[in-house]
């Protein structure tokens, strides 16, 4: 397979990365898919990612970071129950430096089988809030992987500037199984409603015109 034909798709479990997945498929890119333990209470996330790379029939790598959570333990309400999740953003909400912590793993991991470029599922909802979903980010990251390996890899969020809405409106025309996808914080046996990334995803439907097939505990 000819570099330029591989991707490496950073795949949380969750629709954004998930319709990432589909859309570089649908470019006519070769899938290598990642996913991640990084200490979160919602692991879930990776069974539904793993179920999304067997509907692709991709191969994907879970990468086991649990420990990361004695980092965030105290910091983040997705590593630490013992703070409150909220239904609104919040600072806790924040996973500090995930992306970056991800990002480098997919560097590494496209040197080893000869790919050019990355792509992950920062979108343009969470660009105000999250500073390691923005497009200034992620390109000095893709230039610090370029000093780091002497390659040319490219880094993207092919949906940066995109609201969720329209995400789940690209997806749904690429037919994206949205009912595996898990985007809760919690890891419940069904979506709590409630959370933070609940209520996105609830609203994100509404707004789209689409039929939400997630059923949540409210």
């Amino acid at each position: 397979m000819e570099k330029e034909n591989k991707c490496i798709v950073v795949l949380s479990g969750g629709l954004d990365s998930t319709t990432v997945a589909y859309w570089a498929k649908n470019q006519g890119y070769s899938l290598y898919l990642l996913t991640f333990k990084y200490g979160q209470i919602a692991t879930k996330e990776v069974k539904y990612a793993l179920k999304i790379a067997n509907k692709l029939k991709a191969p994907i790598r879970l990468i086991d970071l649990s420990s990361l959570k004695k980092i965030f333990t105290g910091v983040s309400s997705l590593c630490d129950a013992d703070i409150p999740m909220t239904s609104k953003f919040s600072q806790p909400i924040i996973v500090p430096f995930r992306n970056a912590i991800l990002l480098s793993i997919a560097v590494a991991y496209a040197v080893s089988i000869n790919a050019a470029r990355i792509f992950y599922g920062a979108q343009g909802s969470d660009e105000p809030f999250y500073p390691d979903c923005r497009r200034e980010f992620y390109k000095s990251f893709e230039a610090t992987a370029r000093l780091g390996t002497d390659l040319v890899i490219t880094i993207e969020a092919p949906f940066s500037n995109m609201p969720k809405s329209e995400i789940i409106k690209l997806g749904s025309s690429f037919g994206v199984p949205f009912d595996l996808t898990w985007s809760c914080y919690l890891n419940g046996p069904k979506h709590c409603g409630k959370c933070e990334s609940c209520v996105n995803r609830k609203n994100a439907f509404a707004e789209a015109g689409i039929l939400d097939p997630t059923e949540y505990n409210e």
